[in-house]
């Protein structure tokens, strides 16, 4: 860490230029002011039917033996220190750091539908989307994660009072009839080709979406269909949106889907980059709009590591703090040598205990305040797509 703080920080990073307190209209602005999450408080969820969809069989036993319990300590522990160095890191580079409140994840709530336990304040990015000077509250798929606004409120008030727009979408109720319980109970391999089918296991009776199935292109946001993100989830966000913004729905051929920043990822105008194992199904689109699509480098991450809630392409959940600069786990050495031939500058940084918990540097921030403002990057009106 010593020696990253020695790195020459982005003169523009450290502009006295006036924003709106917030505002952000893409991934890769220069960076002003982010929350990072914390791994304090967290608990392990119980076998809920979205969670069960999303987890592997090889870690049904990890659930079923610490379900409702604090998440082992030497786990948090470590993540923890990991996640207060990156923020030392982007304070360094000029970035004011956020951090939500730390909760009891591991208390039990009832409401008039269900009975659970949380999980964690980890990852802001599936909670909350800033669209422009608006900060959008996302209507997660999981009961577990019913009351995780709750650590972010008092960050959502001061934002309010100082002027931002702030949204709650209409929270799920949860109810049995929200999700397919048949269908989460079934082999994998059944649920994987119903899933190609576009069979998922969170009905359409209210809407859903959570925020990290959002990535921003400006004007454009891509947003994909997925067992946390529903197609009534989509069609509020671009109700509620209307015609400043456009939203395309995209589609890869991930049979397991949740969150799509593990699957495209801007890095700069007209740069992406792709998951080899699954690309984008609309190639076409982003081709005719002058934007290269890359795929990214695989993962060094070691088989027997421990992964609960993701993949080994959570090494694709980089953070970008300006158009030039990005933010790399230190130990993914062939995303690193991508992206410096590519021609950016990496800032190598651990955090690879974070993967543990489902994530990496996009999951872990919310981008609440970038230089820049609204632009177009090239996309056509979504209903001239589907012409």
């Amino acid at each position: 860490m010593e020696n990253l703080l020695k790195l020459e920080p982005n003169p523009s990073l450290l502009s006295n230029q006036t924003l709106p307190v917030v505002n952000s209209y893409n991934e890769w602005d220069p960076l002003k002011e982010v929350i990072v999450g914390r791994v304090e408080g967290a608990a392990v969820p119980h076998l809920e039917p979205a969670l069960l969809t999303n987890s592997y069989p090889n870690n049904l036993g990890f659930f079923q033996k610490y379900a409702g319990q604090p998440f082992p300590q030497e786990l948090v522990e470590i993540a923890a220190k990991e996640l207060n160095d990156f923020c030392h890191i982007l304070e360094a580079f000029g970035v004011t750091v956020r951090r939500p409140d730390i909760i009891d994840f591991s208390k039990t709530y009832k409401t008039l539908d269900f009975e659970a336990s949380g999980f964690y304040a980890a990852m802001p990015r599936d909670v909350l989307i800033v669209v422009g000077n608006e900060i959008i509250e996302a209507p997660m798929a999981w009961r577990s994660r019913f009351f995780e606004y709750r650590a972010y409120r008092s960050l959502m008030l001061e934002y309010f009072r100082r002027g931002a727009k702030w949204t709650t979408a209409p929270k799920p109720s949860m109810s049995d009839e929200f999700y397919d319980f048949e269908f989460a109970q079934k082999p994998v391999e059944e649920r994987y080709a119903l899933t190609k089918k576009g069979h998922f296991v969170i009905r359409d009776t209210e809407p859903s979406f959570d925020a990290a199935d959002i990535v921003r292109f400006g004007r454009d946001l891509f947003v994909q269909r997925s067992h946390v993100t529903n197609n009534i989830g989509i069609t509020w966000l671009k109700r509620h949106l209307g015609d400043t913004f456009r939203v395309h729905v995209v589609n890869f051929p991930d049979y397991n889907p949740m969150h799509i920043d593990a699957s495209l990822v801007p890095l700069r105008p007209g740069l992406a980059l792709i998951n080899p194992a699954r690309p984008c199904l609309e190639k076409e689109l982003f081709k005719k709009a002058g934007w290269d699509l890359v795929d990214a480098a695989p993962s060094t991450l070691p088989d027997n590591w421990p992964m609960y809630m993701c993949s080994s392409w959570v090494c694709m959940n980089i953070l970008s703090l300006d158009p030039e600069t990005i933010v790399v786990e230190k130990q993914e050495e062939p995303m690193q040598k991508l992206l410096k031939d590519l021609g950016f500058k990496v800032i190598p940084v651990d955090l690879r205990h974070l993967y543990t918990f489902g994530g990496s540097f996009h999951c872990v921030t919310c981008d609440v305040r970038r230089e820049g403002k609204l632009e177009e990057y090239g996309f056509s009106d979504p209903l001239e797509e589907e012409g």
